[in-house]
Formats: C-alpha cells, structure tokens, sequence
C-alpha cells in the first residue's frame, strides 16, 4: 500500500477537468434565496449570502434560527451519433441549517449592533446518472486510443509479473489495456502498440467495425461547507462582515464502457471506480453600502478553498478475440485489474471569487437585485501530497480554461405584509476555451478513466413563495431550474505534430449531453 501511495505523478496526476470539477458550486441556499435566484450580493438578510458575501449577516435586526429541505430530480439526455439516450434520478436533500445571534450595542450612531452566523449550506450535489450509446457510428476503438497512450513504453515495462510491477512507476491505463488484451506490440519488446481488434490484409492493418459502443456513469456525493461568520452595523449605512468556512468534499464515481465488433462476437469491457475524499479551509470578506434607503451596493472577494485529497482507483478490464493464425484458427479471453488499495494524496486549490451586486426597493413592498459574480478558474492549482506543484496539470489549467462570469437578477413582492412572491434566474460562462470544446488538444485525464465532460453552457431560473404566520414564524417555498449543456467524450483526441504540421491520430466523436435538474425546496426559519 506505501507503494501505491507513492507511485509516480504519471499514474494519479489529476487532470485540469478534474480540478474544475471540484472547484464548482451550483445554486444553493434557504428558499427565499433560491426564489430571488441568489442575488443577495447587495440584499443580505438571509443565512444563505454569509457564502457569498458576509455583510448581508449585518443586516439581521434579530436571532434566527432556520433549516432547508429539499427534493431534486435530475434528468440527463445523451446524443451520440443520433443515438438519444435519457437517465433520471430523484433525491432528498437536507440543504441547510443555520443560527444567527443579533447583539445590540444600544448606540444610535456608530457601531450600532454585532452579528455572529453558524450555518451548514450543501454547495453542490454530485448526484447523476447518464448512459450513451453510439450503435455502429464510432469509427475508432478505446484499444486505438490506449495503443498511443502506451507509446514509448517496451512490452518489458508493461507487463505484469512477479519481477515487474507496472503500476508503481507507469501511467495506469496503457498497463492495464495491455494486460488485459487491448493491444500488441508490432514486434517483441517494441515500443509502438496497436488495437488487437484488427486484421492483417497484406501490408496493411484493418481495424473491425465497431457494432456498438456503450458508456454508462453513475456520480454520488457532494461539496459541503461549514460557515463561521461576524458582521458589524456601521450607522446603518454601512455593513461589514467575514467567513471563515471549512469545506468537504465527497465524491463517487463509477463507469463501465465496452466495445462490440462485428468480428466473430469480439469485445472489450473497462469498469472504472474513483472515490474522492478533500477537506478544505477559506474565507470571505464583503462590505454592503447603503447610500439611500432605496439602494444598496455591495462588494465581495471569496478567497480560494486550500484542500488536502485522496483518489482511490480501481478498475478492470476483459478482451475476447478470435483470429487465424498460420491457418489456424484462435481464441483469447484475457482479463486484468488494478491493485487493490491504489490510492493518491495530493493538494488543490479552488478559484477565487469576486461578486459585486446592486439592490434597489420599492417602498416596503418590492425589491430588485443584481449580482455578477467573476470566478477565476485559471488561478486554479494542483500538488502532490508534499506540496510541490504538478506542473503538467498546472499548464494545462492555463492553457484550458480562463474565468467564468456569472449574472444573478431577482425580485420579491410582498402581496400583503404576510405574503410574498419571488421570482429570478442566473447564467453562467463557460470557463472551457474554445480550443478544448472544439477537440483540437490532447486531455489527460486520470488514473484509468479515459472518458470526461466539457461544459459549454449553465442557467436556471427560479420561482418561489413565502408566508409570515406570525412575526416569529415563517416558511418559504422555492422551485428551481437548472440545465447544463455538456460534451461528453469516451476518450480524447489525439494529436502529434510532424515538420510543423498538427496531425490527428485518434478521432474520438464525441456525444451532447443536456442535463435538466428541478429542485423543489421549503424552508423554516424562526426569529427571536
């Protein structure tokens, strides 16, 4: 096992997507703040901005204490190749919980109360299913693929035996694609690979029709925060607060992909297993400035979460083919596993945030709220478990992906003084630049799994209810929804270049994914 922890960068070295993967929130919080849309940036009052910017904790003009529950459905829809496929999912939620201490100082100018938050607030639910399949339209294997991943390496270092042990120095996936039968040398101890599931017609190789190829992936878990916040009233016009947040990460992940020829019943299998595990720290400092009565500006920066990891792996693999053979006709089934206990500690840094945000009230009935929010995934980072930098991935972020902008807009109307309508939505840019979405770079992604997702687009709008039964008492009902547009690839592109000119070795046809989520949420909270 101390083997297996240690072994090489090559082998666990997390991908730039996997980094953004963990970096992600999605829109969370008390009803009340889901039915704006989350544009409390300015606004405040609600335990669900203490994430976001810690001034609106200032705002509270009482003790409160208050919990979310909530029910999501999430609902996915594959094209490959004009195969449509479609997953759902349905789970509860318990979202939040939070108490917020009010402590007057009895002044009527200067610092005129204190404010202190305790609040538990799930950031993102990890939880989808989504399958794909491409019937007969993949033009190339998952055994192509592995075949270039494996270049440069001899058979002697590749396979498995008692004297040699791939997985403690080499990258996982060719090691565990050339035990299982994916691949071949050209020639004994050769360094250049290619797919087994093809045939030799004179000089040439000529690759089996792939029947059908088929991907499935189950994702579990969630980003959990826990918040400890201040804020202080200054005048009443202005409101200052801080964070200090201890972030969990929980994530599962399982996939199966296999391949079928039309070549005598051939095929190939890979199932993959990751479980990630992260616990991180960060804070938050925001100021909300009240010029008018009718108006509100306010300004936050969320430092980047600093997280220590784990990645444990486990995957395998089956090949069965038939051939001819100096006339002779041959029959192969060969499978391969990973070791068991493979795991990898490594650091990562998250984004830092900026959100700047504008609210605007009507009398005592309406309000209006704005909020931008610019999250800087290109500061990202990854190190292995002694703090040294991954330098490979490191670029990779650079080169990949630049910041996201958000925009957040919500609005509430109190029908009676007990009664309240809300309504809002938000949009998010990809932070994918475009020569990652159009294919034209090589991803690495890590351990054994080849497949990954490029998100090209995020919205959602939002609608909700709230009711006053007494000036203590309240509930809130909020409905949202969410849709992404995601690619989703088997495996990568893969590119080589020759006297100045890019050459495509691996054409990978990637899918479209849609992802619809509904969440319903209620909300009770009591003042005192």
């Amino acid at each position: 096992i101390v083997t297996l922890a240690l072994c090489g960068g090559v082998a666990f070295s997390q991908s730039h997507l996997d980094a953004y993967k963990y970096a992600q929130s999605e829109l969370n919080g008390t009803a009340r703040y889901l039915g704006m849309g989350g544009a409390f940036g300015a606004l405040g009052g609600d335990i669900s901005a203490m994430k976001n910017n810690p001034a609106g904790l200032a705002i509270y003009r009482s003790s409160e204490v208050v919990t979310t529950l909530s029910l999501n459905n999430t609902n996915t829809e594959t094209n490959w190749e004009n195969v449509i496929e479609k997953n759902s999912r349905t789970h509860f939620n318990f979202d939040n919980i939070a108490y917020v201490g009010y402590f007057p100082t009895g002044k009527s100018e200067g610092v005129i109360g204190w404010n202190a938050g305790f609040a538990y607030n799930r950031l993102k639910n990890f939880k989808r299913n989504y399958s794909m399949s491409a019937g007969g339209a993949m033009r190339t294997s998952l055994s192509d693929y592995i075949a270039e991943r494996a270049y440069g390496n001899p058979v002697s270092k590749l396979e498995e035996t008692s004297a040699n042990r791939p997985y403690d120095y080499l990258d996982w996936l060719p090691v565990l694609g050339y035990n299982a039968g994916f691949i071949d040398p050209y020639s004994h101890n050769d360094e250049e690979y290619y797919s087994v599931f093809t045939q030799k017609e004179g000089d040439d190789w000529v690759p089996y029709t792939i029947n059908n190829s088929v991907l499935q992936v189950s994702e579990s878990g969630a980003i959990d925060q826990y918040d400890i916040s201040f804020g202080m009233n200054i005048n009443d016009r202005v409101f200052l607060g801080a964070t200090m947040a201890i972030t969990d990460i929980s994530y599962n992940y399982e996939s199966t992909y296999d391949e079928y020829f039309d070549h005598e019943n051939n095929y190939m299998y890979l199932d993959n297993g990751l479980s990630t595990d992260g616990t991180g720290y960060s804070f938050n400092i925001g100021l909300i400035y009240r010029p008018f009565d009718f108006f509100r500006l306010g300004v936050a920066y969320n430092s980047p979460t600093w997280y220590k990891m784990t990645d444990y792996f486990y995957a395998s693999a089956e090949s069965y083919l038939t051939f001819m053979h100096e006339g002779e006709h041959y029959e192969q089934n060969i499978s391969a596993h990973t070791p068991n206990g493979g795991y990898w500690d490594y650091e990562f840094t998250s984004p830092d945030k900026w959100l700047l945000s504008a609210s605007f009230f009507f009398g005592q009935s309406g309000l209006l709220s704005f909020d931008y929010e610019r999250v800087n995934y290109h500061n990202m980072k990854m190190y292995d478990y002694s703090g040294k930098a991954n330098k490979d991935t490191n670029n990779d972020i650079k080169a990949d992906i630049r910041g996201s902008n958000t925009y957040r807009v919500g609005a509430e109307y109190k029908v009676t003084p007990q009664f309240s309508i809300r309504a809002g939505g938000g949009y998010s840019t990809t932070p994918m630049k475009s020569q990652i979405l159009n294919g034209d770079v090589n991803v690495y992604t890590v351990g054994t799994i080849p497949n990954y997702t490029l998100e090209r687009r995020s919205s959602y709008y939002t609608v909700g209810l709230g009711y006053r039964f007494t000036p203590q008492f309240y509930a809130d009902f909020a409905c949202v929804f969410t849709n992404y547009k995601e690619d989703v690839y088997a495996f990568s592109n893969t590119y080589i270049w020759e006297n100045d000119t890019k050459i495509q070795l691996i054409e990978a046809q990637p899918a479209t994914m849609k992802t619809n989520n509904t969440r319903f949420a209620l909300t009770l909270g009591y003042k005192f």
